[in-house]
């Protein structure tokens, strides 16, 4: 199959349209038989649900249920809805449980309960166990579709025991070697099978050490631990060290995407959701906007308070109001800064909570530097470009070179604090330590001005 991108794909969408209208069916199933399900979900997209359905429906069985994962939540929900008993069946059939996991979790009620009645027993039972798992652990996201082995077995039993399983299993590259009780004591490739002898024991070629996840892991955890160790699935334990089902890499994938696209949200002050942009209605959009903006503008009075106080001193020496915007703005970035390189080291497990002092250290000799540059070139922009007295000059220099020091311990130290606490050290991004670093900022401003210039001081 060819590889094709959006802009590919949404210009081939209208010769696709163009033939549903002259009802070329023969040609649409033949042109939608170049693309892969992903790509198929993507064109549907540029199609209204009735001639997506039509669409759908000329889809081979396998090929439909593939795409029907891939489409938007609420596609879905409506190709459910003008499906029989039969046909549903059919989809779910085709399903993997770990899919139909995901499905559950995102449809309405009633649409859950068609679909769990429309779902086998055995099935039925295993995803009312997956859905009892915590929302960000291991067990909410693994799948219970996977090669088991038994130790004592020849690899060309093994090798026959895969092939009578292989079509119900979402991977059969990495097969996992349990006791009779289900306990793992190992794992095994297809690629050791292949390069040992058709008479060896599985005991004896397995790979003992085995890296496993449990049930309450956190995900986020599990999906660094995969991407860690390149593995293309992670087997996942109960509290008894019984094999209970798998972490695969496409969901491994799917939780970064997801914690990457919330820890964003968040560091732009921004209630996460799971929907995409363009299906998220405005009102929607304003409830998870709205209240970060409320906090920040209640923070915000703390700056209002401190320019009040010091209202005196600026009626004074006025331009030293001219020099606000430049210095709050530095020292809001030096802080964001910070802030983001922690964030994103704590998320990759890059750092721990133990390293606050290596990384305070760091931070603290970054801001030195950047202190000191900062605080030479805007001597330099303050005297020669605005044209302020050397002693302005000289009060902005110190106050820059003090604010980045400042803001960058505070940018480096709250998103550990949230940590510890418990938090998302996303919620300390951007915004809220561009808030407190600005008080920090006047503060400062206004304490160096007051020492310095002579016509403040009492």
């Amino acid at each position: 199959m060819n590889r094709w991108n959006e802009s590919q794909l949404e210009a081939f969408a209208p010769k696709l349209h163009d033939m549903l209208v002259s009802r070329r069916f023969r040609e649409l199933r033949g042109a939608l038989a170049m693309f892969e399900s992903q790509d198929i979900a993507l064109l549907f997209e540029h199609f209204d649900d009735r001639e997506m359905l039509l669409l759908y429906r000329l889809l081979p069985k396998e090929t439909a249920a593939e795409t029907f994962v891939e489409m938007e939540p609420d596609r879905q929900e409506y190709l459910i809805g003008m499906f029989s008993d039969v046909q549903l069946r059919e989809v779910l059939e085709e399903l993997y449980i770990d899919d139909t996991v995901e499905l559950i979790e995102e449809m309405p009620a009633g649409v859950v309960k068609r679909i769990l009645r429309n779902t086998d027993r055995e099935s039925r039972e295993t995803i009312n166990r997956i859905l009892h798992y915590p929302k960000d652990s291991a067990g909410s996201i693994m799948t219970t579709e996977y090669v088991r082995l038994d130790k004592d077995l020849t690899v060309s039993e093994a090798f026959e025991r895969i092939r009578r399983n292989a079509v119900d299993k979402e991977t059969v590259y990495t097969c996992y070697v349990t006791e009779k009780d289900r306990r793992l004591i190992g794992v095994v490739t297809v690629r050791d099978l292949l390069v040992a002898s058709d008479d060896a024991v599985i005991g004896e070629i397995m790979e003992q050490n085995v890296i496993y996840a449990e049930t309450h892991d956190d995900k986020e955890s599990v999906a660094l631990m995969m991407s860690k160790y390149d593995f293309l699935a992670l087997p996942v334990v109960d509290t008894g060290n019984r094999l209970v089902g798998i972490v695969t890499y496409d969901d491994a994938s799917d939780v970064i995407r997801d914690e990457a696209t919330e820890d964003i949200e968040k560091m732009a002050a921004i209630v996460p959701t799971d929907k995409p942009y363009l299906k998220t209605g405005v009102l929607e959009t304003w409830r998870k906007r709205i209240p970060w903006l409320l906090l920040l503008l209640l923070s915000a009075t703390f700056t209002g308070a401190i320019l009040a106080h010091y209202e005196e001193a600026l009626s004074k020496v006025a331009v030293l109001t001219v020099f606000i915007p430049m210095l709050m703005g530095t020292a809001g970035n030096a802080g964001s800064q910070s802030s983001v390189a922690v964030i994103r080291a704590l998320s990759l497990g890059e750092i721990k909570l133990r390293d606050v002092f290596r990384i305070v250290f760091k931070e603290c000799r970054v801001a030195l530097l950047c202190g000191i540059t900062l605080g030479i070139v805007g001597f330099a922009k303050v005297v020669f470009l605005d044209g302020a007295e050397p002693l302005v000059a000289f009060v902005v220099c110190l106050t820059l070179a003090a604010t980045v020091l400042l803001a960058k311990l505070f940018g480096s130290l709250l998103p550990l604090l949230a940590k510890r606490l418990g938090f998302d050290p996303a919620v300390m991004a951007s915004p809220f330590i561009t808030t407190i670093v600005d008080a920090i900022s006047l503060l400062v401003y206004f304490a160096i001005a007051t020492a310095i210039i002579p016509q403040l001081q009492l």
